[in-house]
């Protein structure tokens, strides 16, 4: 059955469980309105977690036709796809003398730190997730594509020929107007109008800016009384920053290309018709795993763990606005 995190919460008897539920959904606009459809079960041998989609390509046509005339055929075409779907999660200690004896539980402040880890993660996979490296299948780090290879050589990728200056305020104002025809145009691409608008923070600040220029400026509320500022209605997404660390660096979810100053806007339409998450059968989509005081063993260890990855069911339904330069070129 198809649902929400907010949906899942309610039938978690588990306080704890359901406390890291609204942590997910506190820290990601996206976690929080994604569909999660908890469909898949391992296969032969368990060792895989495949799910099969069939993805609209080019929807059917209609048209007019005199008497005595046939119609042109044309069929909706369509493709069939399969991903697999990613393990998230992450461990950390405590010893159980730091527990007994902190003013505030340790195992809480870093539970709470591990669910914002796995969130940003997830942010970090749903734009930049590769199912194929080098050419073979990456089933070892994002076993699905994200959003920047799943709208590539879509009808809804646009990318001008010249970078969209939005990196000063003065260049904001001088391309204002140029730039809301562009967004407009490409927005209409989309079968419907998206349910976000998914970039980078300067991407967001650049584009609110230019919202309440030209009048388009709007804020509502979510769930969590978070102020959600919005495009002609449609949310902007700031993506945040991703912690590598392997590598120890904290990078843009929504890169920013160091030579040309150049990014991207993504748009994306949320359902089970549009874009949507996956998870296994029959499971919690977010799961914890606490220690227990009562029993021996000085160091304890907790985890949290999410399955999951994103399918585009339709391609009319998301698409990225590529080439705006928000900041200076090297």
């Amino acid at each position: 059955m198809p649902l929400t995190l907010a949906q899942a919460k309610v039938g978690l008897a588990d306080k704890i469980d359901q406390t890291v539920i609204d942590e997910f959904r506190r820290d990601s606009f996206i976690l929080d309105r994604l569909t999660f459809d908890n469909s898949v079960s391992p296969g032969t041998g368990g060792s895989t977690l495949a799910y099969g989609y069939t993805q609209l390509l080019t929807p059917s046509v209609a048209e007019g036709r005199k008497i005595n005339s046939e119609y042109t055929a044309g069929e909706a075409i369509r493709a069939t796809k399969v991903i697999n779907l990613k393990i998230f999660g992450g461990a950390f200690e405590v010893d159980r003398v730091l527990e007994g004896t902190a003013a505030k539980s340790e195992i809480s402040f870093q539970l709470q730190q591990k669910s914002k880890a796995v969130s940003n993660k997830f942010h970090y996979d749903f734009i930049n997730g590769k199912s194929t490296k080098n050419g073979k299948a990456d089933t070892d780090n994002t076993p699905f594509d994200g959003l920047d290879a799943l709208c590539t050589g879509l009808s809804t990728e646009y990318k001008p020929a010249a970078a969209v200056d939005l990196s000063t305020v003065d260049a904001i104002k001088v391309n204002a107007e140029a730039f809301t025809f562009q967004i407009d145009t490409w927005l209409a691409t989309l079968s419907q109008k998206p349910d976000a608008l998914l970039c980078n923070s300067k991407t967001a600040t650049a584009l609110k800016y230019i919202a309440k220029l030209m009048g388009y400026y709007t804020q509502s509320k979510d769930d969590f009384g978070k102020g959600v500022d919005a495009y002609d209605g449609i949310p902007i997404v700031d993506m945040g920053r991703y912690y590598d660390g392997a590598s120890s660096k904290t990078v843009d979810v929504v890169g920013t290309d160091a030579k040309t100053g150049a990014t991207a806007i993504y748009a994306v339409c949320f359902g089970l018709d549009a874009l949507h998450a996956v998870s296994p059968k029959g499971g919690k989509i977010i799961n914890t795993y606490l220690p227990d005081l009562s029993k021996p063993g000085a160091v304890k260890k907790g985890e949290v763990e999410m399955v999951a990855g994103i399918v585009l069911k339709d391609s009319t339904k998301a698409g990225v606005f590529r080439n705006l330069k928000v900041a200076a070129a090297a």
